[in-house]
This record gives structure tokens, sequence and C-alpha cells, in this order.
């Protein structure tokens, strides 16, 4: 082989090279959607006695950079339509367009559906499937579910099998409308361990049925160590629909649940966070989770850059 040909075979050589370890690194990072929950401020708004205008929080979402809004039915205006209200869904979807926004996921209740009764748990449900179809005609990726409320004379292990079962449901509807069902347990509700969530994913046995990875309720449920990424990998990335990110100091707000902190104000390994995401092949939504902290405006900010930072980072 004379010179110029065997310097042609090695220039070849290392374009393919450089193109597959750019392949690589663009199959390793993440391209995540960042989503802004309107639970902060409607949660804000209720405790501190403060007023955010809905046009005020999508200025806001949309010079900041976010890409979409989850929704929680009982803010700014009351609860969310029914499946077959097109005009009402129509202009709602208007609402967050002109701001050049997606509504990602809208926020549900689930206490029905470890009812232990089986009319309530059947009526929930189908209060689900309705609530799925409104979710898919706003143009969600996803629907998040917080099953809360008493144990209503069951045991521990009734409900979670109970839970498990409506949630196994909801899968099945989501999953056939090409949504991602997520639940969330967290420290008031009567599930509010990793064995308990550990269980009910093991129960609902789904593809489309996920849990959400908030950073502050898993950091109380692995001891308030600062690092809610070691639960994040036993539970498996795998089984994460989206993400409530948010920093905490590992204790309660005043008595109630996690108490959530802008991220770089509590103890959290941000970054360790979400690389165990990314690393984990995590590409979905991360929403910032302003529960409750007093200014959710510098909250989701700081939250945004984080996330951003990391981005760039991997």
């Amino acid at each position: 082989m004379d010179r110029r040909t065997a310097l042609k075979l090695l220039g070849s050589t290392l374009a393919l090279s450089s193109v597959e370890a750019q392949a690589a690194a663009a199959k390793k990072a993440p391209s995540w959607k960042i989503g802004l929950g309107l639970n902060g401020f409607a949660s804000s708004s209720k405790k501190y006695g403060k007023t955010f205008p809905i046009w005020e929080v999508l200025d806001f979402s949309s010079r900041t950079g976010f890409d979409g809004i989850e929704l929680t039915g009982d803010w700014p205006m009351g609860g969310y339509p029914k499946s077959d209200e097109k005009d009402r869904i129509a202009a709602l979807k208007r609402l967050y367009d002109a701001f050049g926004l997606r509504v990602f996921s809208i926020q549900t209740s689930a206490g029905g559906a470890f009812d232990s009764g089986e009319a309530v748990r059947h009526q929930w449900l189908d209060g689900m499937r309705d609530q799925c179809r409104f979710a898919k005609a706003l143009g969600c990726d996803c629907i998040g579910m917080w099953p809360g409320g008493p144990l209503r004379g069951q045991t521990i292990g009734e409900a979670i099998d109970r839970l498990g079962a409506s949630l196994h449901e909801v899968g099945k509807i989501a999953g056939d409308l090409g949504l991602v069902a997520a639940f969330e347990i967290e420290p008031p509700f009567v599930f509010n361990t990793e064995q308990h969530l550990r269980r009910i994913l093991e129960k609902a046995n789904h593809p489309s049925l996920k849990t959400i990875f908030d950073s502050s309720h898993f950091d109380l449920m692995n001891g308030s160590t600062g690092r809610p990424h070691e639960m994040l990998k036993r539970i498996g990335v795998e089984n994460i629909g989206y993400v409530h990110f948010t920093d905490t100091d590992g204790t309660l707000r005043d008595g109630g649940t996690s108490k959530h902190l802008a991220c770089g104000d509590g103890h959290i390994d941000i970054k360790a966070a979400l690389a165990t995401l990314a690393e984990g092949g995590f590409r979905g939504w991360i929403d910032l989770d302003t529960w409750q902290v007093p200014d959710p405006y510098d909250a989701a900010g700081k939250g945004y850059r984080a996330i951003r930072r990391a981005m760039a980072e991997f």
C-alpha cells in the first residue's frame, strides 16, 4: 500500500471514530424538557396570602425559558374541563400556546384508588379515564396522581394491593392514549416509605405506570441525608415517569410534607441527583416543584438554571 492510500484510510478511520464518538455522546447526553408546576404558586398563594396572576406566571415561565407547565386542578380557576368539553379545552390550550408553553401534565387525586369499597374504586377509575382523555386532548405527555387519604379500615398491605390494582388499570388507559401515568407518595400519606413505593410498583406492574422522582420526598425516605439519588438508584431510573425537582433541608415544613427549597438553599447533592437521572437514561420532563416556597419565582429560576447547567456539563 502506498503512502497516499494509507493516509486516506487513516483519515477515513479517524473521521468514522469521531462520528461514532459524537453519536455515543449524543445518546448519553440528556435532552430534558423543563417544566414548572402551578402547584407551587397555588400553595404559596394559600399559605402566605400572596397573589400570583396566571398571566404573570406564564410570562415569567416563557421569558425564563421553560418548555411547559404542569396544571393543578384547583388553581387558578377551579377544576378541569371534562374530556368532551372541546371548546373549554381549546380555550385553555390557547392560553398556554400564546406564551409558547406546553401543558405537559395535569395533577390528579388518587385517594379513591385504594378505597376499601369496590364501587368507590370503580368510580375513581371512571373519573381517571376521563381525565386521561382530557390530558391527551390538551397535548400532555404525562398525568400525575397523588394517593392521599386514610386507610379507611384496611391494613396497609390491603391498601397497597388495591392501589396497585387500580394503578395497573390506569396504566392500561394511559398507555392506549400514549401517555405516561405516574404517582407520587410523600410523608403525610399513609404510603410514605421506600418499601411502600416498591410494593406499589410491583403490584401495578404496567409499562405505562411509573412513579415520580420528587427529590425532597426521596431525601426524607432515604434518611434525610441529602442524597436522594441513592434511593433513586435502588428504585431504578427506568421506573421514573417524570421528575418533581427541588432542594430540601431534610425536614418537614410546619409539620406537613417535605420542606421544598430553591436549588442551592438546602442540603441535596443536586449534581449527583441529575447525574443519576442522566446516567440511568432518563430523557423526559423535569418539573420545578416550588410547593409552599415563599417566593416561587426565585425557586423556579434557581432550579431552571441548575438543570440547564447540568445539561450543558453532561
